[in-house]
């Protein structure tokens, strides 16, 4: 797919750097944005860019603008954006996979890895059942399992905290402006940028009778959603976790709330868990802005620079 054949606004964040291509993986082909660096080179770096739960590869435009000599490889997820047709079973298992293959596609014999959300899971399951192909991880708000608070059984914490996007996935809407709106009512969305636009339009795909939903598969989210509280490839992982790691703290949360998806006493558990890890607070974002506007990248930015300077 080249520019001309996108969707404008997906043009129009994109840049002149991008290529998407198809990935043979199992079940089908996965679906990969790839910003090559802006002057050949053969010895460029890579980073694997991976998205969250219900998001596509369209959340990672600012980092590779950030990183003009680099290669960003950016996979939509197995049942998410244009993958989602891709078969189940799903997974941590299932996604550190398909992007394993995905590097393999392209020659790279390791790479920085950032995950944002649920990619952050992925990443480090990926280090784990990889572990050549890593060389550091970058965690954007997500990889430390979600602990439940007093009184709130683990089983009903992914629902507690995800479960409204499962609803979004059942809607239907008319058009791109409807799904725009619902997008621009949304509280962690209050800033509106040409990203937001590209963002929820590539998300959208077509009934089949005139309407449109978003693309994350209901049944993709469900199968994942579990692992993120208590999943067992996660928690070997992370007993495994031997690759240089940086925790990216938003201070809000999915809804712009406080306190945020990690909270303190969370925090604390998961730094004392695990003292490798490098832990930073990103200034003045939730849980998506983190990635999806500039002042957010900004800081997440320098921790890509320094991995990949290690």
């Amino acid at each position: 797919m080249t520019t001309t054949q996108m969707l404008p606004s997906l043009a129009a964040v994109v840049g002149d750097r991008y290529r998407s291509h198809e990935v043979p993986v199992r079940g089908g082909l996965l679906h990969v944005g790839v910003w090559e660096p802006e002057r050949e080179d053969p010895h460029a770096p890579t980073v694997l860019a991976v998205h969250g739960i219900t998001a596509s590869h369209v959340a990672w435009p600012l980092l590779a603008q950030a990183l003009p000599g680099a290669r960003v490889i950016a996979p939509d997820l197995r049942g998410r954006g244009q993958s989602r047709d891709l078969p189940g079973p799903y997974g941590m298992r299932s996604h550190a996979d398909d992007v394993a293959a995905v590097l393999d596609h392209f020659g790279v014999t390791q790479a920085v890895t950032v995950g944002h959300s649920m990619g952050a899971f992925v990443a480090i399951v990926l280090a784990d059942r990889h572990e050549d192909k890593v060389s550091s991880l970058v965690l954007v708000d997500g990889g430390m399992p979600l602990l439940p608070p007093e009184g709130v059984a683990p089983q009903d914490l992914s629902q507690a905290i995800l479960g409204p996007a499962a609803d979004r996935l059942r809607t239907t809407f008319a058009d791109h402006s409807a799904y725009r709106q619902m997008w621009r009512e949304h509280p962690a969305f209050r800033e509106w940028t040409e990203l937001t636009s590209a963002y929820a339009d590539y998300d959208l795909v077509p009934t089949g009778d005139g309407a449109f939903q978003p693309a994350t598969r209901v049944e993709a989210l469900d199968e994942d959603i579990a692992e993120l509280v208590e999943g067992d490839s996660l928690l070997t992982a992370l007993a495994n976790l031997r690759h240089p790691a940086s925790w990216l703290l938003a201070p809000r949360g999915l809804m712009d709330e406080v306190p945020p998806l990690y909270p303190q006493w969370a925090r604390e558990h998961w730094i004392a868990a695990h003292p490798q890890l490098a832990v930073s607070e990103v200034e003045d974002v939730n849980h998506y802005t983190i990635v999806m506007l500039e002042r957010g990248m900004s800081q997440v930015v320098p921790h890509v620079q320094a991995a990949l300077g290690r």
